[in-house]
């Protein structure tokens, strides 16, 4: 058995598998056993009832901030694109951006379109699309207010979505936060997830939600959100 296996069975058996921990106490045991040297992320899991043409998804500010700053790319012309720049966006273009993406490059994190660019970037569909990058309503990056869509970005708006099993997964800290501020971001991202519920859903919305570090075991949270 390795060292790291070793360290992983010692922090799962702290844990207990049948018990539903509040929020605090599972971000207290999520520190208590972790063993990684670095700064962990703590992910959410959270299991829905869906059926087959339900679909969750939408985009979330976070009140406490972790992540490293995203590189936003926007595809705009003329005035748009003038915009853009003032409001920081890290990279803004037109057929320039278009060709350099279908040469390989892929330095950025986020792409943003106003709905005029569209028919062109939708020529991308292939590579965004693949990384999950492809510029959406849904998510409020085809738009003309680019002001607020960029410093939404900047202030680390985020998409979640269930995927075809029905299940979110979604970072929302650090172990470095301090606990409070962790509990803040799984609360408000909890009542985000509860306003998607479905209008024709019946019976519990959320089955069950699971917290974790990035090398640690999961831990079942309790909750009153159905």
């Amino acid at each position: 058995m390795s060292k790291k296996g070793k360290k992983y069975i010692e922090a799962f058996s702290k844990v207990d598998k049948n018990k539903f921990y509040n929020i605090e106490d599972a971000i207290s045991l999520l520190k208590e056993i972790k063993f990684a040297k670095f700064d962990e992320t703590i992910d959410i899991s959270i299991n829905l009832n869906l059926k087959k043409n339900h679909t969750v998804r939408d985009t979330i500010v976070l009140p406490n901030q972790f992540m490293k700053p995203k590189r936003i790319l926007v595809f705009a012309k003329g005035d748009r694109a003038d915009e853009a720049r003032a409001f920081g966006a890290t990279y803004v273009g037109d057929d320039d951006l278009i060709d350099k993406i279908k040469g390989g490059w892929d330095e950025f994190d986020i792409v943003v379109a106003t709905p005029d660019m569209m028919k062109d970037v939708g020529r991308l569909g292939p590579i965004l699309g693949k990384r999950g990058l492809m510029p959406n309503p849904k998510t409020q990056t085809v738009t003309n207010n680019l002001k607020d869509a960029i410093n939404s970005l900047k202030k680390g708006r985020t998409e979640f979505r269930a995927n075809k099993n029905g299940v979110i997964s979604f970072s929302f800290g650090k172990s470095s936060m301090d606990n409070e501020k962790i509990k803040e971001n799984y609360e408000e991202f909890i009542k985000e997830v509860v306003k998607k519920r479905p209008s024709d859903l019946k019976g519990a919305f959320i089955d069950s939600i699971y917290i974790s570090s990035t090398m640690g075991p999961s831990i079942k949270v309790n909750f009153v959100w159905r």
